[in-house]
């Protein structure tokens, strides 16, 4: 049996374009694409921080070092410049992978600059 495990995120990214006029996806930094470990094509799962809207797309790589992250398509009417997302992908594991394996975290700041990469989630105190 395959599981569905969480393999990395770039969290409470900013939002800098929304274009309603293209195809579909997500263009997302080049370099912050490599430091998550996600690849061109790759399904994504796109949640805004600031509305509550929750997605699934694909990921486009933009230009390297430029800070963007752009909803493209429907998902423009969605997500909104200056939203802060997070932005996940899932990869299919056995049992045994899925014990093993520790997902990428990569914290950014408002302008999507790496602050931290392989960051490792702990949860809140206040969650039980």
């Amino acid at each position: 049996m395959l599981l569905s495990v969480f393999k990395s995120k770039i969290h409470r990214a900013t939002v800098t374009e929304s274009n309603p006029d293209y195809e579909g996806s997500v263009t997302v930094d080049s370099r912050l694409m490599e430091a998550a470990g996600m690849l061109p094509y790759e399904q994504v799962h796109v949640w805004d921080v600031d509305n509550g809207a929750r997605l699934t797309t694909y990921l486009l790589p933009g230009e390297p070092g430029s800070g963007v992250v752009c909803m493209n398509g429907a998902a423009a009417l969605l997500v909104q410049a200056g939203h802060r997302v997070i932005l996940a992908t899932f990869a299919s594991m056995d049992e045994k992978e899925a014990r093993a394996h520790r997902p990428i975290v990569v914290l950014v700041d408002q302008k999507n600059r790496i602050v931290e990469n392989n960051h490792r989630e702990q949860p809140l105190r206040l969650c039980r």
